[in-house]
């Protein structure tokens, strides 16, 4: 019997003074005594709203101290959280608390009009607590009005959280996560980040995703979690700066954009050890351009919604590097993490390294299933622990995971299979292209053909298909280069990182 939350007790004692959170938007710090006392005192203020354990309650606020505080709040008192995105309108926020019966929104005085609206829509909903509200709905009121409760004690597979994807192939489904599969993340992260009180955090990640998980490793760890609402290149650069970050929150966009940096970008950069990368794939030339100017390891970690990230999931680390000369690998099992591939026909047969297949996962960080999906569930959470990630990859000789691609994403050309990520890797490297998408397009006589969509470096320069083939030619079999080229001023991708293929396929195969 234990809560995840718990570790705020013993920091209190151990950090009482210690800075623990900035917002550096706001000015705002707090220490682990602040972050203790003001969630200790809104879990304290529920039960008195009429909500008990295993009551839902929904998150709709920006990357904030709110958001992070109410987090720890609503697990402390036995609380299920649904994080959501701000950037949710009403019908996908209204899907959220409706499809997980949720009894509680916390929300902001801003965003009165949009949760009024979903009250409406959603019977189960009995409070709406504001930040920046006033009276008996104001946040602030709660969470510094009542002595701290203790953690509620949460027996082994107790649902604390229900995840929803990010429903780009279809309805989105609520992953349950539990305290014990928050206690292996949380674990595995210190341990691939090599974690210590000392260490500061840049995290640019939105707090409604999983990757929320590598701020909470931080202080689990005793560290300081610097906030960022906003990715912006040159607010990150400053804020790496000004603050002495030791470990950055990164994404492949945002390694890419560093690469292309002025001279000198690099020294702003020298209280940097590890910056993280994960949520799609790392195109192999920009990491080693990146290693090689800036001398900062990439932890190149792989995960989902379901494992929480690193819970059941897998890493690179910088004692890897000397195996990685490709960089294309996301490492070796992290934490109790299983892995293995396994025929996309016929799961229950385990393919032999290095044959690609479908990437399986089992471990402790893994969620129990889809929240009221039953079917769903069956289809990718096995019986014998194992759950189908829809990825595609291969294990290396050096038993390093290696990605190709989504299994979606996948392209059948005539019987022949084309993975996105590899033709990307080859045309990110033309001078005249900044970022790239490729996508299968419907075609009569192949199948389906490779399409390219490009953003170019320069936009008065000119691309055409016939030079991206000649290109092309020289790193792939014929089969593998696009057929068609569209140039974008920017490739759809859901909070400005994970690329939305589907939305190519929808829009531009026509």
């Amino acid at each position: 019997m234990f809560n995840v939350s718990t570790f705020l007790d013993n920091h209190m004692l151990r950090f009482p003074e210690k800075t623990a959170l900035i917002h550096p938007r706001t000015n705002r710090a707090y220490t682990y005594t602040d972050l203790y006392q003001m969630s200790g005192s809104l879990a304290a203020a529920f039960p008195g709203l009429g909500l008990s354990p295993g009551d839902r309650a929904v998150l709709y606020l920006d990357s904030s101290p709110e958001y992070l505080i109410s987090y720890f709040a609503l697990w402390r008192a036995g609380l299920v959280v649904v994080p959501t995105n701000i950037v949710y309108r009403k019908e996908e926020l209204a899907y959220a608390v409706c499809d997980s019966g949720a009894k509680l929104l916390i929300s902001s005085a801003g965003s009165r009009g949009i949760t009024r609206a979903v009250k409406d829509l959603c019977p189960s909903i009995m409070h709406i607590l504001e930040v920046g509200g006033e009276g008996a709905n104001s946040w602030e009121r709660l969470a510094g009005s009542h002595s701290p409760a203790r953690p509620v004690p949460c027996p082994p597979g107790k649902v604390c959280q229900i995840q929803y994807t990010s429903g780009t192939t279809g309805r989105p489904k609520g992953a349950m996560l539990t305290h014990d599969g928050w206690l292996a993340t949380l674990q595995a992260e210190e341990e691939a980040l090599m974690l210590t009180c000392d260490d500061i955090y840049l995290g640019i990640y939105p707090m409604a995703h999983v990757g929320i998980s590598w701020g909470l490793s931080v202080l689990r760890a005793g560290g300081t979690f610097v906030i960022m609402e906003r990715y912006s290149p040159e607010e990150y650069i400053n804020l790496t700066r000004d603050y002495r970050i030791t470990v950055l929150a990164g994404m492949p966009p945002v390694i890419h954009a560093l690469t292309e940096t002025p001279p000198g970008t690099e020294d702003k950069f020298s209280s940097v050890r590890c910056i993280i990368s994960g949520g799609g794939p790392m195109h192999s030339p920009t990491w080693k351009k990146f290693n090689e100017r800036f001398k900062i390891p990439v932890i190149n970690a792989y995960g989902l919604s379901e494992t929480i990230v690193l819970g059941c999931g897998t890493v690179i680390r910088p004692e890897d590097y000397l195996a990685a000369d490709d960089y294309n690998s996301v490492g070796k099992p992290a934490g109790y993490s299983e892995v293995k591939i396994v025929d996309t026909a016929d799961p229950s047969h385990e393919l032999e390294s290095p044959k690609a297949g479908e990437i399986a996962l089992r471990g402790p960080g893994l969620a129990l299933g889809y929240w009221n999906m039953p079917e769903e569930t069956k289809e990718v959470f096995l019986e014998d622990g194992w759950f189908l990630t829809g990825d595609i990859g291969y294990i290396d000789s050096h038993g390093m995971l290696v990605i190709t691609d989504r299994k979606k994403d996948m392209i059948i050309m005539s019987g022949w299979k084309v993975y996105p990520t590899e033709v990307e890797n080859v045309l990110i490297n033309h001078p005249k292209i900044a970022d790239v998408a490729i996508f299968g397009c419907p075609d009569e006589e192949k199948s389906e053909i490779p399409a390219a969509a490009v953003v170019l470096r320069d936009k008065n320069d000119n691309l055409t298909l016939d030079e991206l083939s000649e290109w092309c030619r020289e790193f792939l079999a014929g089969y593998k280069i696009p057929r068609r080229l569209i140039i974008l001023n920017q490739l759809p991708r859901v909070g400005g990182w994970k690329l939305l293929r589907k939305d190519l396929r929808d829009s531009l195969c026509s």
